[in-house]
């Protein structure tokens, strides 16, 4: 008789658990990402040599900070952007940031990372930007970034359409949230930072953060049901939970 074959079946890789305050909201990584790329993380060499430009920076050489510029322009950029909702009012509050930056550089903790200090930065020159002029203007996103894949181009002309129009909806609906769910919001799920960094940028423990943030997610969720339920439902990303 034939040997039979056997199989050995290969473990499953065990799935970390979800956390609640973690939980996205309703498809809404899936419907932002095509017109919302994520910068990569600090590359730790790049960390170091950054510091080592401040050093000089601190020593007098105050041409040097061009380069802390050029590095972390469009980072800090596109932070205020998706804070303001205005690219030329987030021109400004970028070059408000380094300025601010340059005058307060001595300031700099070397033990700490210096994307999230100045992200830190960013983020209060924002907030005080909405709260001084009271601004809650919002451009085309796709008009400013380029897409980070392309999804899009298997998908009918209508879910282009849909997803379009979704992007647009969460991106205003994020607006009608709290200052600190929103900036919780725009860091995780929008800027792809981790809770870790948010918390320093934000001044506050992890486990507030993580509130917040399943707060604004638990707001956008029921917003998005209420409005686009069908919808999301025929485009595969409504969530049954």
């Amino acid at each position: 008789m034939p040997k039979r074959k056997t199989t050995t079946e290969r473990p499953k890789r065990p799935r970390p658990p979800k956390s609640a305050g973690e939980r996205p909201p309703v498809g809404a990584a899936r419907i932002l990402a095509p017109a919302l790329p994520i910068e990569p993380p600090d590359d730790e060499n790049d960390e170091t040599h950054i510091k080592e430009v401040i050093k000089e920076v601190q020593a007098g050489k105050g041409h040097l900070f061009r380069e802390i510029i050029d590095r972390y322009r469009s980072q800090v950029t596109g932070i205020a952007f998706k804070m303001v909702g205005d690219y030329d009012d987030a021109k400004d509050i970028t070059q408000m940031v380094f300025v601010k930056t340059f005058y307060n550089i001595n300031r700099f903790d070397a033990t700490k990372r210096f994307s999230t200090w100045l992200y830190r930065i960013a983020v209060n020159a924002s907030i005080d930007y909405i709260r001084k002029f009271k601004k809650h203007k919002f451009e085309e996103l796709d008009d400013l970034t380029e897409p980070r894949d392309a999804p899009l181009q298997t998908q009918t002309p209508e879910q282009v359409y849909r997803l379009k129009e979704l992007r647009e909806y969460v991106l205003k609906a994020a607006r009608k949230l709290n200052e600190k769910q929103y900036t919780a919001f725009v860091l995780k799920d929008l800027e792809g930072l981790d809770i870790d960094e948010i918390a320093q940028i934000m001044g506050m423990p992890q486990a507030t953060v993580r509130w917040y943030l399943h707060r604004a997610r638990k707001h956008l969720r029921t917003d998005l049901r209420r409005h686009f339920g069908p919808i999301l439902n025929k485009l595969g990303i409504i969530d049954h939970s």
